[in-house]
């Protein structure tokens, strides 16, 4: 099938939230393997596999096994629910309007928008450091506060350019651009396996089973979960007679080769370096073990990885914030978004005190609701063949997804529940002193090992299952109830908002 004129690299792509239809669909599935390959090149999985030999007790073989069950199973979750993008040819946030209600979709919506900005911050303040350490190792010049705006100007900029483009060129610079920055993080990565101190790598006791356990939680929460909310984004293009399976094999291995490796390689320099897991400034920490005359490459590398990284979180941060109501062409939202990270990027450079501490308290408060969503909608994708293109834009009651006021009242307090519950075990804290949130069962095993997310999850989807079993539901197609909206157009306000 022949693609769009407007989803072609190099153009503009104009579409918004509105399904793709089949005459536009194109692609095959080593998209997605290119797509997550590119997410997760970045320097961030070295200090998760140090996580696990420092705070966890992990040899470097248990840490091994953790990285390979937890960076392939999450992404193996990315992609079974991508399959939803190739059934409805529409962003997962819209898609979900059919789960909840086009009202009571908003609550999933706005915390999956927070979510990408958190993750959109993060990378912003990492690539900003690695560009200022560039720019002193190869020009001399020391780090001010004028040249941390103009860094983080230089990557936002960047990233507005992909982004602001769209999915074709982002598809088409994922795969040639991991060819490059992969090879050159080979080389860094050959350099920095010198430095391990294999004789403390091999002498350290195993850890604990139940650490293991806790460990694949945490690998798993730190990668795949936090795209499992995206995944539909860069597969509604594809046609719908791809299997799923094939989706399904594309995203884990897509994540989980270049996580395996950076995870193992964290958990070896660990061994020698434990400071890695809590560093304030994790390029640096990561750039102080390599040869001065290294440190260029390095550095490139890790700004090139997270770059690929974030255009992909800012394209998915647009549509949701389409999907949210805000009324604005898709490369507006993109705008609006980088500006929202470029003041956290300020905030986490020039004012907080520590880089990691707020990034590890962000994954575990979010890890919670996002957990939530992902129950509830696989098990909605389960039952479900098809969604009706019509009503997922249609955000009035004439909707077939208005439900009950707006609201899919099953689905919606199944998260609810579900939420509430997975914050009883969460604590959310950036040291011993200074906690930001304690639910009152975060002193037990489950709580103090940071397996709140896994109950939400199991919880949300038992609800969410029992309630529809109970009301009888069976598996839905939910064909167009008209012919399908006309390509290359923004929603427009249907009567009921008008009025």
């Amino acid at each position: 099938m022949a693609a769009s004129q407007d989803d072609r690299v190099g153009a503009v792509e104009t579409r918004g939230i509105e399904p793709v239809p089949d005459t536009e669909r194109h692609g095959h599935p080593g998209q997605m393997f290119w797509t997550w390959f590119a997410a997760n090149i970045s320097i961030l999985g070295l200090p998760l596999g140090a996580a696990l030999v420092s705070f966890r007790g992990l040899n470097i073989w248990q840490a091994v096994i953790v990285a390979v069950i937890g960076s392939f199973g999450s992404f193996a979750l990315v992609g079974a629910l991508s399959i939803a993008g190739k059934r409805g040819g529409a962003p997962a946030l819209t898609l979900s309007r059919a789960v909840f209600g086009v009202r009571g979709n908003a609550g999933p919506t706005l915390i999956t928008w927070l979510s990408r900005l958190g993750w959109e911050t993060i990378n912003t303040t990492t690539a900003a450091f690695a560009l200022l350490a560039l720019l002193n190792v190869a020009f001399g010049v020391r780090q001010n506060a004028v040249l941390t705006v103009v860094c983080l100007l230089v990557f936002i900029g960047c990233t507005l350019l992909i982004s602001g483009l769209g999915h074709a060129t982002i598809m088409w610079i994922n795969k040639w651009a991991t060819y490059a920055f992969g090879v050159l993080n080979l080389v860094v990565i050959a350099f920095l396996a010198a430095t391990v101190a294999w004789d403390k790598v091999f002498q350290a006791p195993a850890g604990p089973v139940s650490a293991m356990v806790v460990g694949t939680g945490m690998i798993a929460a730190g990668t795949g979960i936090g795209w499992a909310n995206a995944g539909a984004d860069y597969a509604r293009y594809l046609p719908r007679q791809i299997p799923g399976r094939r989706l399904v094999a594309a995203s884990a291995f897509g994540a989980g080769i270049p996580l395996v490796v950076l995870i193992s390689l964290g958990s070896l320099l660990a061994a020698g370096q434990p400071d890695l897991a809590s560093a304030a400034d994790p390029v640096s920490a990561i750039n102080a073990m390599l040869p001065s005359w290294m440190s260029i490459p390095y550095l490139i590398a890790a700004f090139g990885g997270l770059l690929l990284s974030n255009h992909l979180s800012v394209y998915s941060a647009g549509l949701t914030m389409i999907t949210l109501g805000i009324r604005v062409r898709r490369t507006v939202a993109v705008g609006l978004d980088v500006v929202v990270t470029f003041a956290g990027g300020i905030y986490f450079i020039l004012i907080a005190k520590d880089f990691y501490g707020p990034f590890i308290t962000f994954l575990t408060l979010l890890a919670v609701p996002i957990t939530a969503w992902v129950g509830v909608f696989a098990v909605d994708l389960m039952l479900r063949r098809s969604y009706d293109r019509v009503a997922l834009m249609d955000v009035g009651p004439t909707s077939r997804y208005w439900f009950r006021g707006g609201v899919h009242w099953s689905a919606l307090g199944a998260w609810v529940v579900a939420i509430v519950v997975g914050l009883l075990f969460t604590e959310a804290a950036t040291s011993s002193t200074d906690v930001w949130f304690a639910g009152p069962l975060s002193g037990t095993w489950v709580g103090t090992n940071g397996l709140g997310w896994v109950v939400t999850l199991a919880l949300a989807a038992g609800v969410y299952a029992l309630l529809l079993r109970l009301g009888g539901a069976t598996a839905r197609a939910d064909e167009p109830s008209e012919p399908p909206l006309p390509p290359h157009t923004l929603a427009e306000p249907t009567a009921q908002e008008s009025a």
